[in-house]
């Protein structure tokens, strides 16, 4: 874990809104099957107990939403978006939005990982389109592009960032809280990614890059990269 900042802090843990109904289906699913089971199967009635319980259990903790506030705001720094491992640091062709050369970072997250994307850096919302897409895997080198995902672009007077939630192979849907115009805080939540996938984010070339290929990085705690400006 680096550039970590409140790292030693606890977070208070809750379950995000988008688990509602998944959570729901599960514990449905589990009460029914263990329900046949003790009526058509009664020597498997404690099998469908307990495999309804860890079902229920590892959906939750994919649901999990820690409240994390942003301990040190500043402009000029770029947080993390999302919990996860860092699998791309580099530059490259942005073409949907700036059309010009950017630096690249990707987040990874894992089906354990936090869900929850924020706002890296506080600004206004310039920018913000779905597009449908393929189910790559997320490490895909053509699933920036290709797969389902929203694209984002925030910025203040330090510059813009544009941010891409991608879709993976068990990620099937994108949920982004932003609209064009609207101010948002440093830290503040902008989307969730059911199931985990990626999240790409593209920085201006004059950009301090903090992290390196497979750094594991926290949202709202780990420092990403530093913007021009101080």
């Amino acid at each position: 874990m680096i550039n970590e900042i409140c790292g030693k802090n606890a977070d208070l843990m809750k379950i995000h809104k988008e688990g509602y109904a998944s959570l729901a289906v599960v514990f449905a699913v589990g009460l029914a099957l263990s329900g046949l089971s003790y009526w058509m199967i009664p020597s498997l009635f404690g099998v469908a107990i307990i495999v309804s319980i860890l079902l229920f259990i590892i959906v939750l903790q994919f649901f999990r939403h820690p409240e994390r506030s942003i301990c040190e705001a500043d402009k000029c720094c770029v947080y993390a978006p999302a919990d996860g491992r860092i699998v791309v640091v580099e530059e490259t062709e942005e073409p949907e939005y700036f059309k010009d050369r950017r630096l690249m970072i990707s987040v990874f997250m894992s089906p354990v990982n936090v869900h929850v994307n924020r706002s890296p850096i506080p600004g206004q919302v310039r920018y913000s389109q779905y597009h449908p897409g393929k189910y790559l895997v997320a490490w895909h080198p053509k699933s920036s592009t290709e797969n389902e995902r929203h694209t984002s672009v925030i910025g203040n007077e330090h510059g813009d960032i544009l941010l891409r939630q991608i879709a993976g192979a068990l990620a099937r849907r994108i949920c982004n809280y932003l609209t064009p115009g609207q101010t948002i805080e440093q830290g503040a939540e902008m989307g969730f990614i059911k199931f985990g996938s990626r999240v790409d984010i593209f920085l201006p070339l004059n950009t301090e890059i903090k992290v390196k290929i497979g750094d594991v990085v926290r949202a709202n705690r780990s420092v990403i990269a530093q913007m021009p400006g101080r």
